[in-house]
């Protein structure tokens, strides 16, 4: 078994980075996806027996890889088999990228043409074109040869500018080469956005001793943390995320598009199977019954007729449904069309989900297309034109799936500019924006009139929010000493203008995930505290200090002393106050010199420096100090060679 799941009991420290992306193989059997997965991660993903018996990939097998600028991908091993390609539309759609494997002496095979279809289909954002095995075919006239013909049968697809690197797994050759190639290729693409709607597809469910319930998959929309109260769809077992783990690292939080185990208290094994959805209880609703659209393949066989049985596959689920013919008799071969599917069992899905359909028998895939809405009034009048244009309607998006684009696009900006953007009526996205504002998906960022109003997009503002949080966290781990990051290093790491900085960092330290004080910023509740060697030096410093209490060491003899870290730490503290670029004294100390001198002034009406000198028992230096310093905070004024109360 690839994956090993190291629950703890406890909480781990909260680690926030990038959500790990996934890869996935396609191909046709014994292409070598298997093998050339183990040559990239050093793993076999073959984990059941069966499979190492028959040498052949039968369920979703998984392993990982780090790039070489350090970011690590997980990669889905998917089957080439035919016998097992419903297994493999399982695994395919939570993917960022593809890796499609063809066999340097085989070339393009009937298998290679169904997954190239389905990534099709499913619009995979990205891939490589790995060419294996040509330790078997090096001459390079047939390697030609074999690239023509792969260039010819993906220039209608996704992967029609796709890179096609020549590789022996068996060898070695051109595996670098791959793994630099997927580091560009995903540098490219963005992460997987965060709508504050987590599910979790399902395609493993397994108990761990001493822990209980484990699921997997690829987590879509929103970010899980230890403690969610969740539900398992359909069904509707509730529990609680009691650990997760990504890339067998113990998270507190799982982001979107991370391969991710979850441990889950008060659910048994036995009411989850594979193609559940697990989601956050009450933000998702199963249903028997979607309205799509459709494409059917260029070669399938036969026509779809009106009430055909199909497998519909989404996500990680399948069942057998119905299907309904919206506006025509049949879909024909390379035609499109509008569907409605009665599903045999309840499926968790939403608009926008891309989907396959496949013949039962004899096994075919048929197309597929994206769900426009996921849970229709009712059954549709086949012919009903108002029904027709409602689904085109769909198909262009509603005007709150507009503004949400236009908002996406801008990341931050005014209002305004989100909805000229848009290219709504004003009134329209004006509606539009009260419902995203209301479902969370767009961020106000003020309160100054709704046209000037900064606003975000959940997704950047959920990325920036990560990002803010990860930089002061990480500041606080390399300078333990300090309050917490400059407000201007903390916006200058950001590269955000100082209006959209302050906007944002107000907003999360009204939301209490970050505190800004004196100019600096740091997590709620942090202190700073001394080690043991720290708070040694601290007190070898106050005995000092002590001995003469009015003529103290110099700031530059303080950092020889104790370190600069440590002074600054007792400033920040209010410990230490320095009351010029030299002098500086403990806080007791400056409290008295500062009840003193006043006083005196209260009794003449004014002291001179050297009555200051005197009263302290100092020299000049530090005399001349203090009285400028409190010069400066205006509890005194210069007058000639004294100084008087500042009325």
């Amino acid at each position: 078994m690839i994956s090993i799941f190291l629950f703890t009991r406890g909480s781990a420290k909260l680690w926030l980075n990038k959500p790990m992306r996934v890869i996935g193989t396609a191909g046709h059997v014994d292409h070598g996806k298997s093998t050339l997965i183990e040559a990239l991660t050093g793993t076999h993903p073959d984990r059941l027996k069966e499979e190492q018996a028959r040498e052949m990939t039968i369920e979703l097998g998984f392993g990982w890889l780090t790039l070489p600028n350090g970011e690590e991908v997980g990669i889905v091993d998917v089957p080439g088999h035919r016998d097992f390609i419903e297994n493999m539309l399982s695994g395919i759609g939570g993917i960022d990228a593809v890796l499609l494997v063809i066999a340097a002496d085989e070339g393009i095979m009937p298998q290679t043409k169904e997954h190239l279809a389905i990534l099709d289909l499913l619009q995979i954002p990205a891939g490589l074109i790995v060419l294996t095995k040509t330790d078997l075919a090096s001459d390079t006239d047939w390697l030609d040869l074999i690239e023509a013909d792969i260039r010819h049968a993906v220039s209608a697809t996704v992967l029609k500018d796709s890179q096609i690197l020549r590789v022996s797994a068996k060898t070695g050759k051109g595996i670098p080469e791959v793994t630099t190639a997927l580091e560009k290729l995903l540098q490219e693409k963005p992460s997987r956005p965060d709508l504050n709607r987590p599910r979790l597809p399902i395609d493993r469910v397994f108990t761990i001793s001493g822990f209980g319930t484990v699921v997997t998959g690829t987590l879509q929309d929103g970010q899980l943390s230890i403690g969610d109260e969740v539900e398992v769809l359909p069904g509707g077992a509730t529990g609680r995320v009691r650990g997760l783990q990504t890339h067998k690292k113990k998270e507190e939080t799982a982001l979107p598009g991370s391969r991710t185990a979850v441990n889950i208290s008060g659910v048994d094994v036995e009411q989850i199977r594979r193609g559940n959805v697990l989601a956050k209880t009450g933000h998702y609703q199963a249903a028997r019954r979607i309205d799509a659209q459709f494409k059917a393949l260029s070669d399938v066989q036969k026509s779809l007729a009106h009430n055909d049985e199909v497998k519909f596959f989404v996500g990680a689920s399948e069942t057998i449904a119905t299907l309904r013919l919206l506006g025509t008799e049949e879909i024909k071969a390379g035609e499109e069309g509008w569907i409605q599917l009665e599903l045999r069992d309840p499926i968790v899905t939403l608009k926008g989900d891309r989907y396959i359909l496949r013949r039962p028998s004899p096994g075919e895939t048929l197309g597929g297309g994206t769900v426009m809405d996921h849970q229709p009034k009712g059954r549709h009048k086949r012919f009903d034109e108002e029904v027709l244009r409602s689904l085109e309607s769909l198909a262009q998006g509603s005007p709150a799936d507009i503004l949400f684009e236009a908002a996406v696009a801008l990341q931050i900006a005014p209002m305004k500019d989100v909805i000229t953007k848009s290219r709504l009526e004003k009134n329209i996205a004006e509606a539009a924006w009260s419902t995203l504002v209301e479902q969370g998906q767009i961020i106000p960022l003020e309160d100054n009139g709704k046209d000037n109003m900064l606003v975000a997009a959940l997704p950047y503002w959920n990325s920036l929010q990560s990002s803010m949080l990860k930089l002061v966290e990480d500041y606080h781990s390399q300078y333990s000493l300090r309050r917490g990051i400059p407000r201007e290093e903390l916006k200058s790491k950001l590269k955000l203008p100082p209006k959209v900085f302050n906007a944002v960092l107000s907003r999360i330290t009204i939301m209490h995930k970050l505190t800004d004080q004196r100019g600096a910023v740091s997590m709620p509740g942090y202190e700073i505290k001394f080690n043991g060697q720290d708070q040694a030096k601290v007190e070898a410093l106050r005995r000092r200090f002590e001995s003469n209490p009015y003529a103290t060491p110099s700031i530059k003899e303080c950092h020889a002393e104790a370190g600069e870290e440590i002074i600054n730490a007792l400033i920040d503290l209010g410990e230490l106050m320095a009351v010029s670029q030299d002098v500086i004294f403990f806080r007791t100390s400056y409290d008295e010199m500062v009840k003193r001198i006043k006083n005196t002034i209260q009794e003449n009406g004014q002291i001179t420096l050297a009555e200051t000198r005197d009263l302290f028992g100092t020299t000049r230096k530090y005399a001349q100090a203090i009285l400028e310093h409190l010069d400066a905070i205006g509890e005194t004024l210069r007058d000639g060679d004294t100084r008087k109360l500042r009325k």
